[in-house]
């Protein structure tokens, strides 16, 4: 963070002074930027490309940077307003407009401001990623025979075996296809099970990044109640009965945002529930490689204990190494594999190959092991932080089910609390946090928050961003 911090304010710097150099004028070299302003020479060569992509400079190897000549002609302004003619005429035939809602994704995607503490993340702070780690994988990888050719389009071999192994059961890496990511699978597997119109099962609360998937796809999301031993089965029977759906989307393992795990005896029979129904169960295992160190053996994936091809299974790297290393799976059995497959080549084609050779490097290497075992220990112990301090600081905020594995806990304010006035409160005290709104497809039974403790720098702001987050309420309850 304090790097891209830098690189930003020399970039600012270099932009502010480009005045003094006539149009083709060289900039001075590397090593006076590195001298004079004090930073790496990685920083100054990220600054300059920074303004290589602005059209400001344009560099050439061997004898360095000029500024470029003044653009003078500007864009003209042009009139979009058919658009919300044509695009609302699209939705005219449709049984279900397929508006596109990111809100809800955004709010976890989006940087707060400086000085905010980050209680809205939805992924590993940087300190907890294993940056060296992946950046020796990748380097590796571009290394690797045949890694910058066309891979095959299911994904390379060695890898589906890898996540086909992590799966268990009887699972077989013929049985896997390599996705961009979580999001892309889930995306894939709502288009292949359902048309355009049909209704879909979720948990209630879910994961508001599915909500809208399944918006855009023209889906009806339809509410099944969780509590702290997931998905409630009768329930469950009862919605598939009245509604005809033939898709059921869970996240059985630490589920977001409720933090809840399946009971043992639900597993059974959610799927047998499914079957009956003739419908699938997309089973999103998202955060299984995010245990915490206190959580005891788990339960396998549901993918595992089926032989009948009625669980579609999704995982990912993404969440226990970056945002950026969008490597995932879908498993599935059946005549659903040819029709996953179908749709995930016609969006995509294929994951890139060096991505996909250097995710096998990582989870090949000794310090995949040591990283899991560091990031386990360390949200244990943010976990524990934050629960301690809400206890102490907000005791009137009711948390249900404390967590055995993920990044997050989910709170349930007092009755009248205005959710969104709390988080635009906790906004002006210096935290940012998750409403809980997004999480329902139908109306919420109360008001909610979601707090991560993964994307900060560590305790000591967990501690302070509470302390905030007690300020705004406050001011609001």
């Amino acid at each position: 963070m304090q790097e891209r911090s830098s690189v930003g304010e020399l970039a600012k710097q270099l932009r502010d002074e480009l005045d003094r150099y006539s149009p083709g004028g060289k900039l001075p070299s590397s090593r006076v930027l590195v001298e004079r302003f004090r930073v790496s020479p990685v920083t100054v060569s990220r600054a300059l490309a920074q303004l290589v992509a602005e059209g400001l400079v344009v560099t050439r190897p061997g004898a360095g940077a000029f500024r470029t000549q003044p653009r003078t002609a500007t864009a003209a302004v042009g009139d979009t307003s058919w658009q919300e003619v044509s695009l609302s005429a699209d939705a005219t035939a449709e049984a279900v407009p397929r508006t596109v809602d990111a809100s809800g994704v955004l709010v976890s995607l989006s940087a707060p401001p400086p000085g905010v503490i980050e209680f809205n993340g939805g992924y590993l702070h940087a300190s907890l990623q294993p940056e060296r780690a992946m950046a020796a994988a990748l380097a590796r990888a571009g290394r690797r025979p045949g890694a910058w050719s066309r891979p095959p389009v299911d994904g390379v071999a060695e890898l589906r075996e890898w996540f086909a192994r992590g799966i268990g059961g009887a699972i077989s890496a013929a049985e896997v296809l390599i996705t961009a990511g979580g999001q892309s699978a889930l995306t894939t597997a709502l288009r292949a099970l359902a048309p355009p119109g049909a209704p879909v099962l979720v948990e209630s609360p879910t994961y508001p990044g599915m909500l809208a998937i399944a918006r855009a796809a023209g889906l009806r999301p339809v509410p099944v109640p969780v509590d702290s031993g997931g998905v409630k089965p009768r329930l469950l029977a009862d919605a598939f009965r009245a509604t005809g759906a033939r898709v059921f989307v869970c996240q059985p393992l630490f589920q977001n945002p409720t933090g809840a795990v399946l009971a043992p005896e639900r597993r059974g029979e959610v799927l047998g529930i499914a079957r009956a129904a003739g419908a699938f169960v997309v089973e999103d295992d998202f955060v299984r490689r995010l245990v915490h160190a206190d959580a005891g053996p788990l339960p396998r994936p549901l993918a595992a204990d089926d032989p009948d091809g009625v669980v579609v299974h999704v995982c990912s790297l993404t969440k226990a190494t970056s945002p950026s290393f969008r490597v995932g799976a879908l498993a599935a059995r059946g005549p659903v594999l040819e029709r996953l497959r179908a749709i995930q080549v016609v969006d995509t084609f294929f994951v890139p190959g060096p991505m996909q050779e250097a995710a096998l490097e990582l989870v090949g290497s000794p310090a995949w092991p040591r990283h899991l075992r560091s990031v386990s220990a360390e949200l244990k112990n943010r976990r524990d932080t934050m629960t301690a301090a809400l206890s102490l600081h907000l005791p009137e905020l009711v948390l249900p089910h404390i967590p055995s594995g993920g990044y997050h806990l989910w709170l349930r304010l007092p009755d009248g609390t205005d959710e969104a006035a709390l988080v635009a409160g906790a906004l002006r005290a210096g935290v940012s946090v998750t409403p809980g709104r997004p999480y329902f497809c139908a109306e919420p039974p109360a008001a909610h928050l979601r707090l991560s403790f993964a994307g900060v720098a560590g305790t000591a702001e967990i501690t302070e961003g509470v302390r905030r987050l007690r300020t705004a309420c406050d001011e609001v309850l």
